[in-house]
């Protein structure tokens, strides 16, 4: 069996993490990648959990050392990244990889591994939905909520870029969708 990787990709505030969290619910073959951040923890994240809590300067080095599979400056000085640890982790579990990932770094990745990932797009039903999910999130400041909406469009343009697009208009039926292409994928 060829080392498999699943990318969930999408605007913030798309749904990805929760599709991600009930695909790892409904799939035992699959293993979530937990990416590398450089901003602070927000309520209820947990270090080595939701992701690896880097300061600027660690993540810096990391880059420096080649230890990244892809990284990426989101937002001034607020880097994201996946550490190529985390894929040899996984697969030593035989495992598939699922990632949770910005845009950029999804089409990274599956640059990366075009014969054997699967990426998949979350799309939102429309900006307006995305503006109210990132607002009743309470994590957003105005200015920051504006970076995310600016971000986003530029990011819904790059959609068809992705293996598979699926419209999270109905949270429920998002996730039995990802389910079975993920499903499919894996036992192809």
């Amino acid at each position: 069996m060829k080392d498999k990787l699943i990318v969930i990709s999408a605007p913030s505030g798309a749904g990805k993490t929760s599709i991600v969290r009930s695909l790892l619910k409904e799939i035992p073959k699959l293993s979530f990648s937990i990416s590398a951040c450089s901003r602070p923890p927000r309520k209820n994240e947990k270090e080595a959990v939701d992701y690896y809590f880097l300061d600027i300067k660690d993540f810096k080095n990391k880059i420096n050392q080649n230890l990244f599979l892809e990284w990426e400056e989101v937002y001034e000085n607020q880097y994201y990244g996946t550490l190529k640890s985390e894929l040899n982790r996984i697969w030593k579990e035989e495992k598939t990889v699922i990632f949770d990932v910005d845009v950029e770094g999804g089409l990274n990745i599956k640059n990366q591994y075009p014969e054997n990932c699967l990426s998949i797009f979350i799309m939102p039903p429309s900006i307006k939905s995305l503006e109210d999910r990132l607002l009743n999130r309470g994590t957003e400041s105005k200015e920051s909520l504006q970076k995310r909406l600016a971000k986003a469009s530029e990011e819904l343009n790059r959609s068809h870029e992705f293996d598979q697009l699926i419209i999270n208009d109905n949270y429920a039926a998002a996730c039995i969708e990802a389910k079975e292409l993920v499903n499919n994928f894996i036992l192809s």
